[in-house]
């Protein structure tokens, strides 16, 4: 739902604000000035000087202090004063709005970028020019901001479109597999209820997995304290007959990994990378390692198999959702496409990081390190 903006009452623009400060500023400064001026040119007292001739030829002297003419000054003062502040106010007000219309105009076009965002385009940029500043500093964040956004966003429309074409899928079998059905009722037979079975469960699994990477990316679970050890084991035991069927072998080895999170997302988590390895295993023979270690600030969960060699550039790709690799090798249970994008998605939600490396002997390493837990305080 978009947000309605907050009413506010009108008022004048930052550019008519700084104006009227720089003149008012400008003003008192040639105020202040014209003071000191007047009070630095004022006579005080002055040492007035008579001779008086007489008519026997003496001449007497007469002196005294007289006060200064301040009159005559102030009147030839005054309108020197007046015009010298009527210019300094047109003089602050033209400076002034120049002068803040050129500081404010990175402002306008990060408002004119910002807009535009609102508007739905994500791909315009402020791409600020110039030397470091605050304005520029709010200009490259802004930048980045919208990149992150453009990218999430597309990101977002991806994921849709992808998952209304898995979605699609098994529907549309479905839709075929009754019409078929309805054409032909003596085709009604067990192989077709199979079918729709298998159809039906593949449809159920997607929208769970959907569900559990949206609960992920939202966050919305309780956190508390587990081991993380504990969870491969229960993880691997539960995929240890889909193993055995396959003739692989699972080695699980570990110490005791304290964690704070939700135990049914990281068993989810954990699941899903034992199951991954499986899969997409040798046809034969092959082995998967599960390996819990503890640091000082944070836990590790290493899950490897056997397999296909493989590039750094397809198995960084792998986490993103519905994308398969290609060159592994592919059997009924490869799943939905979304198993290391929810181990990705629950990772982050507990503030870890996902690594996956390819082994030079072919297969994959995939690293979940998460943080720690605090150690409990000993009973006294």
């Amino acid at each position: 739902m978009r947000a309605e903006p907050v009413p506010r009452a009108p008022g004048l623009s930052v550019r008519l604000k700084l104006t009227l400060s720089y003149a008012g500023f400008l003003m008192v400064a040639g105020a202040l000035m014209l003071a000191a001026a007047w009070l630095a040119g004022q006579p005080g007292q002055s040492f007035e000087v008579l001779l008086r001739y007489v008519p026997d030829g003496v001449i007497t002297t007469i002196g005294g202090l007289v006060p200064g003419n301040n009159a005559f000054l102030l009147r030839a003062f005054a309108p020197a004063a007046a015009v010298a502040l009527a210019f300094l106010l047109v003089f602050g007000l033209l400076g002034g709005w120049l002068l803040a219309g050129r500081m404010l105009a990175p402002l306008t076009r990060i408002t004119d970028a910002t807009r535009m965002a609102a508007t739905g385009s994500l791909s315009h940029r402020v791409e600020l020019e110039g030397r470091q500043d605050e304005f520029r500093e709010l200009a490259d964040s802004f930048d980045a901001m919208l990149a992150r956004l453009e990218a999430h966003v597309t990101e977002q429309q991806r994921f849709a479109a992808n998952a209304s074409h898995e979605l699609r899928t098994p529907l549309a079998i479905t839709q075929t597999l009754l019409d078929v059905a309805r054409k032909d009722p003596a085709s009604a037979n067990g192989e077709l209820v199979d079918r729709l079975r298998a159809v039906n469960t593949r449809a159920i699994d997607l929208t769970e997995a959907l569900l559990l990477l949206s609960r992920a990316d939202q966050r919305s679970f309780a956190r508390e304290r587990l081991d993380l050890s504990l969870i491969a084991e229960e993880a691997s035991e539960t995929l240890l007959p889909l193993a055995e069927k396959r003739g692989l072998t699972i080695k699980t080895s570990g110490d005791t990994t304290p964690a704070n999170g939700s135990h049914a997302l990281l068993l989810q988590l954990t699941t899903n990378l034992v199951h991954n390895a499986i899969v997409h295993n040798l046809p034969a023979q092959g082995t998967v390692w599960v390996r819990t270690r503890r640091h000082a600030r944070s836990v590790v969960l290493t899950v490897e198999n056997t397999g296909v060699k493989l590039s750094p550039q397809s198995a960084a790709a792998l986490v993103e959702p519905f994308l398969r690799g290609t060159e592994r090798v592919r059997s009924d249970h490869a799943g939905v496409g979304l198993g290391l994008a929810i181990v990705d998605s629950i990772t982050q939600a507990h503030d870890g990081t996902l690594t996956l490396t390819p082994r030079a002997a072919g297969g994959l390493r995939v690293t979940v390190q998460l943080p720690a837990a605090p150690p409990t305080n000993a009973a006294p």
